[in-house]
């Protein structure tokens, strides 16, 4: 699965305003009654929009496939590297996919406000299908103020990645689990080159790069983007200080031009040179998916996982971790939306195909009974994910009308601020309030 960096952040929010303006295609559900379930014998192709590439596009593809066991006659058609903007576009022209998957809750607000998505309760209720057999946490972030526009299709969540053998020549017998122990073992793991240059980074501080974005550090310190008013809330909240001068001391400790520097010769996220499997890199957070990378492409490391270290003011946060994931639904003006919801329960519930689904790609089922499944191939570094994901300690973004707009503005204070651009946090963070608060009143002004 491939969550956010930089450019799919700026990608996921150009989608999200195409969103605003999705109009109906042809054939939708506007009485809100569920469409007619299909019978076994009904010839029908179903097409699905997703943007997964590669071994994982046929992967997903054989899960799809497995509709056939019920419906023998359906077909499926599996348009791979189809983002949102994508997928709004044949929205918008009245062509839309009968099933859709998209990589970003954080634009599921638009997805159901807009009406791009339909909602699935009817189809829920008529089935009795039950939701509990799915994390709170999870159920939060495929549905937005009471429409369930989507399912959730695996989960990512986040937690902490550590080399091994780096440890051991460090001298470090565990994983930090709090944030001063992880910068007390980023000293240790660092390595200079004479020319004091880094050579291997104990940890990356900087936002955003790879899974270091702003959202995937707010477990650690109990940090929340909006308040009980519904409003952004950084400025007021003693959580976000905590967490990006936490931040600046990671950087100051190699100096902002050499850390820029030392990140700028990376590796891409998503290639086999990756800096902690290239070994230039000892600590990092990233999904359980980066399980598979490993596996295939640096089989080589030595490595370890654990709940990310958490400030030591929360003790009580240590085990969580943040989750977000893959979601499904029915785009609006499908010609068939019991059968299109018929694939849509089968990707999300159904047991088997989840768990052939994680088996191949290394995601966290999102059921209860898939996640006991004896068939679920788990390793000690994958069972990290497991527990957090069980831990009842999970943490998403909020959904808003707004797609990721708070989740960039956020990312974007963050890089002027360990660059020093910025020293007043409390006076910046005031901004960005305002910036969010200006971008959800216009959204509900329409």
């Amino acid at each position: 699965m491939r969550k956010t960096s930089r450019a799919v952040l700026l990608s996921a929010t150009a989608a999200a305003a195409l969103l605003i303006s999705a109009c109906a295609g042809g054939g939708g559900n506007a009485s809100g009654a569920p469409g007619a379930a299909p019978g076994k014998d009904d010839k029908l192709s179903l097409t699905v929009y997703s943007n997964f590439e590669g071994r994982e596009y046929k992967a997903v593809t054989e899960a799809l496939n497995r509709i056939k066991t019920r419906f023998p006659n359906f077909e499926i058609k599996h348009e791979g590297t189809q983002d949102d903007e994508k997928i709004t576009g044949a929205i918008r022209g009245g062509n839309p996919p009968d099933v859709a998957i998209s990589f970003f809750t954080d634009n599921l607000g638009q997805f159901c406000s807009s009406g791009s998505f339909q909602n699935l309760q009817p189809y829920i209720d008529r089935d009795k299908a039950d939701l509990n057999v799915i994390p709170k946490a999870v159920r939060d972030y495929t549905e937005y103020k009471g429409n369930r526009c989507s399912m959730p299709m695996l989960t990512d969540i986040y937690a902490f990645y550590f080399n091994k053998d780096m440890f051991a020549k460090a001298g470090l017998t565990e994983p930090p689990k709090t944030t001063d122990q992880l910068l007390e073992a980023t000293k240790k793991l660092t390595e200079f080159n004479e020319d004091g240059s880094i050579k291997v980074a104990g940890f990356m501080p900087l936002i955003p790069h790879y899974r270091n974005q702003a959202q995937n550090w707010t477990p650690m310190f109990g940090a929340r983007y909006l308040g009980a008013d519904g409003k952004s809330n950084l400025a007021n909240s003693p959580e976000w200080k905590e967490l990006f001068e936490f931040q600046k001391k990671l950087v100051d400790f190699y100096g902002y031009d050499k850390i820029e520097k030392f990140r700028a010769g990376l590796g891409q996220e998503y290639s086999a040179d990756h800096a902690f499997q290239k070994g230039k890199l000892a600590m990092m957070l990233d999904g359980e998916y980066r399980t598979a990378f490993l596996a295939s492409d640096a089989k080589d490391i030595n490595y370890g996982t654990a709940p990310a270290p958490v400030t030591p003011t929360k003790p009580e946060l240590y085990g969580g971790g943040f989750a977000t994931g893959t979601i499904i639904g029915i785009p609006k003006g499908v010609k068939n939306p019991g059968a299109s919801w018929e694939l849509v329960k089968q990707m999300s519930l159904d047991t088997d195909t989840l768990v052939q689904l994680s088996n191949a790609i290394k995601n966290i089922p999102t059921t209860e009974a898939s996640m006991k499944d004896p068939k679920l191939e788990v390793t000690p570094q994958f069972k990290t994910f497991l527990d957090i994901f069980g831990s009842g300690k999970l943490w998403s973004n909020p959904a808003t009308p707004i797609g990721d707009a708070h989740l960039k503005a956020v990312n974007d204070f963050a890089e002027k601020w360990q660059s020093g651009k910025v020293t007043d946090i409390a006076a910046e963070l005031k901004k960005v309030d305002a910036q969010v608060d200006d971008a959800l009143a216009q959204k509900a002004g329409k």
